[in-house]
């Protein structure tokens, strides 16, 4: 049989090549390349035989190429292998390699293509998808968001339309009016929870941050709950004496302040008013916010890794979503805080809120 290096000058075909040819030893280095590839590297030829191969791979690639190199070494092709080099300009670079060694005379011959521009549109379609996702999840959340607490006003609506004495009232019109509000709020409470409970997926959108005056947003919080405190005899105790304000989302942190409260007075011990007592606190790592109420707590050991999921609840109370705590943890988690909780059944529980300086 006919020597086929003898019998056609593949040397055209090698120099040629658009396509990246190279043969390398054993030991690592290069020992013939082609003008493709010596202009992409942008060495010169002695510069690319001086040193290893390695030398000229990107340095977090360096380690799984070694562990290839080291299967072809055992007479092992290698297939569409992908990496990334360095060229002499600092240019990184995506190559895909094909390589065949010959034991015998301690060679490796390799083909490879540039395929740096089908990576950048990958790494391009990759942060549209991310961007596309991480913007439907946020609006997701603030769907869960809306739709949670407004549950609370509205309650507090009908809390007020059940506190009417209409035997009062001797209007006929104004009674048939209160009728049509009452239906109206129970229905508004149930549209709420049916969003709710088909709302399941969560993302938070980037929130900016501002001074918060801690005080003035508490106030704003209690004064939309007025009628709910007055008809449930809560107490409410501040003290925000060593934090006045907090650089947060407000919106967020609103959302965070209104639920930790209502769930103090719906949770509240049968036959006891609640008690809730909220106060600020200043450490070495940053600031700290503690709800602490007397209600019926929960078993910590039973739920401690439960405590925040989505559609979690601990009582039997039919109001329950297992929302509220899902909310309160994923906003603190964008705000990059902490939230601690301790409760004991029939004792109470306490929620800490901790931000960074």
């Amino acid at each position: 049989m006919k020597n086929i290096d003898n019998e056609f000058d593949l040397e055209p075909f090698f120099s040629r090549s658009h396509d990246y040819l190279c043969i390398a030893g054993f030991d690592g280095y290069f020992r013939k390349i082609n003008p493709a590839f010596i202009k992409l590297m942008g060495y010169t030829r002695e510069e690319l035989f001086a040193s290893p191969i390695s030398h000229f791979v990107y340095p977090q690639d360096k380690k799984k190429t070694a562990e290839t190199r080291a299967k072809i070494l055992e007479g092992l092709p290698l297939l569409h292998f992908q990496n990334r080099y360095i060229t002499k300009s600092g240019e990184i670079v995506w190559l895909t390699w094909t390589s065949i060694p010959v034991p015998e005379k301690e060679l490796i011959y390799a083909i490879s293509k540039n395929i740096t521009h089908i990576k950048k549109l990958e790494e391009d379609r990759h942060f549209r998808i991310r961007d596309l996702t991480s913007k439907n999840s946020g609006l997701t959340q603030l769907s869960y968001t809306t739709a949670h607490d407004l549950r609370s006003p509205v309650n507090n609506l009908i809390s007020l339309v059940n506190l009417l004495d209409r035997s009062k009232i001797q209007d006929e019109e104004t009674l048939s009016c209160l009728e049509l509000l009452e239906i109206s709020v129970y229905k508004l409470k149930d549209t709420l929870n049916d969003q709710v409970d088909h709302l399941k997926e969560n993302n938070l959108l980037k929130p900016s941050v501002q001074p918060v005056n801690l005080k003035e947003l508490i106030y704003t919080i209690l004064s939309s709950l007025r009628s709910l405190i007055e008809e449930t005899g809560t107490c409410v105790e501040i003290d925000f004496s060593e934090i006045e304000f907090l650089k947060v989302n407000q919106f967020y942190l609103h959302s965070i302040f209104l639920n930790l409260i209502t769930n103090s007075i719906k949770y509240a011990k049968p036959g006891f008013p609640p008690r809730i007592s909220i106060s600020s606190k200043r450490n070495e790592g940053g600031s700290q916010i503690r709800f602490s109420d007397t209600g019926i707590g929960f078993d910590m050991e039973k739920n401690k890794n439960k405590i925040f999921g989505l559609h979690q609840v601990f009582t039997a109370n039919k109001d329950s979503k297992g929302i509220g705590l899902y909310l309160v943890k994923s906003y603190m988690d964008s705000l990059g805080g902490e939230i601690d909780v301790m409760s004991e059944t029939g004792v109470g529980t306490t929620f800490t809120l901790s931000f960074k300086d």
